[in-house]
């Protein structure tokens, strides 16, 4: 889908044919999972090579930022699906050129349609100042999916180390887990976002704005302090999972030093039913009247003075 972005219009869906040229005061061309035509119709209107799906998910990392007949191409891996239950990573390209902004995608971005929204019917906007709004926009969401997985973890915490005993351990891991990923997740996406923003500085579109620049510096900060917000996260996270781990541990000793003492505590009585159940005619308490009531006690004292022992050591 190619959709336009022109000022003082809604966003436009355009379906590019022959020698199709976008207006002249388009400033935004989005291309969301474009088809070849749309990609070839772009290509041929603006003189520039749009990277393939194929070719921004295999660009190496240091390959992801580069000038290219006047256009300035910068790759960042994003954070997508945050709400649903497996979030994943997706690669969005940004080029400027010719004071355009032109963004490739190939998945759902709440961002970019919270953007698309706020824009609707704006003035005019310059392509710099349209950038960096878009970018305050990623980075905002990604600062409201980490406020997010912190509650979430918060919960976890109170859950694990309240003075609950029926606690089930098994949601409990298993939302630490997904708040992890999408920790390590949108971490690596602000570390993209990071070195993206360095080389956006030398952007035409940026350097020729007077209040880019500080902008740009601004968005930079925040990055970097989000950037250290997720990794505190992830740490405290693995904090959370050896705690509960911890727990869970603790609770299967107790289960199996409880079993362990039922077992030591009835092998004495067992021994003497054992030994007064053997059929012996030289047994002389056999024909004791005292015979049952002496292995009755002796059972009972076996069971008694291991408790007693077991109480004095603090072992149950």
């Amino acid at each position: 889908m190619l959709s336009l972005f022109r000022p003082n219009h809604d966003v436009q869906i355009a379906q590019p044919g022959p020698d199709w040229r976008p207006a002249s005061d388009t400033v935004w061309i989005d291309l969301l999972n474009p088809t070849e035509a749309e990609e070839d119709a772009v290509e041929l209107a603006l003189g520039i090579d749009i990277p393939t799906r194929e070719e921004m998910a295999h660009i190496e990392p240091s390959s992801r930022l580069y000038q290219e007949n006047g256009a300035t191409f910068m790759t960042a891996t994003l954070l997508a699906h945050s709400q649903d239950q497996h979030p994943i990573s997706v690669a969005v390209t940004f080029i400027l050129v010719h004071n355009l902004l032109v963004t490739v995608r190939y998945d759902e971005l709440k961002a970019f349609n919270i953007y698309a929204a706020r824009l609707g019917g704006a003035g005019s906007i310059h392509s710099a100042d349209l950038f960096l709004g878009l970018m305050d926009a990623v980075v905002e969401r990604l600062a409201e999916t980490l406020e997010q997985t912190s509650a979430q973890v918060e919960a976890c915490a109170v859950e694990i180390f309240g003075p609950s005993r029926a606690r089930r351990f098994e949601p409990l891991l298993t939302a630490l887990a997904r708040a992890q990923s999408i920790s390590a997740l949108a971490r690596s996406a602000l570390v993209s976002l990071g070195r993206l923003c360095g080389y956006a500085a030398l952007a035409p579109e940026i350097t020729q704005s007077l209040a880019s620049p500080p902008h740009l510096s601004a968005l930079q900060h925040d990055i970097q302090s989000l950037t250290e917000q997720a990794s505190y996260k992830s740490s405290h996270i693995a904090f959370l999972l050896d705690a509960a781990l911890g727990l869970i541990n603790i609770e299967q000793n107790g289960i199996i030093k409880f079993f362990s003492v039922v077992a030591v505590i009835f092998l004495p009585p067992t021994l003497v039913a054992s030994i007064y159940g053997m059929n012996f005619d030289h047994m002389p308490e056999l024909h004791w009247v005292a015979g049952y009531p002496m292995a009755l006690g002796m059972m009972v004292a076996s069971v008694v003075l291991p408790l007693v022992w077991f109480r004095r050591k603090g072992w149950f």
